[in-house]
């Protein structure tokens, strides 16, 4: 488990295997056990230079005067990517917000 304060306010990066780092990309956070719904989704970036061969890496700026924020606890990143016909929504581990 990844753990920032709550106070920072940075890109938190997510590999994805597969991804070209040309499509749409979306992140969510939740609660731990909880997908997520229609309205949990923020839209994403990209990391510049992180595609390759084997996927690229999803980035959202995560904290105060960021992208998105969350208070804290622990909560549950999922990233998804639409790559039609494929809509792949990939749990991408626990943030722990202190």
């Amino acid at each position: 488990m990844e753990a920032i304060s709550s106070l920072s306010c940075e890109y938190l990066p997510f590999f994805v295997r597969g991804a070209a780092g040309t499509e749409l990309v979306e992140i969510a956070f939740t609660v731990p056990g909880v997908e997520p719904v229609p309205g949990d989704w923020t839209v994403a970036e990209w990391e510049p230079g992180s595609a390759g061969e084997r996927g690229a890496t999803a980035r959202i700026l995560f904290g105060p005067s960021g992208t998105t924020s969350r208070p804290e606890g622990t909560w549950q990143a999922w990233v998804r990517v639409t790559a039609p016909p494929q809509l792949p929504v990939l749990p991408a581990g626990l943030i722990d917000i202190i």
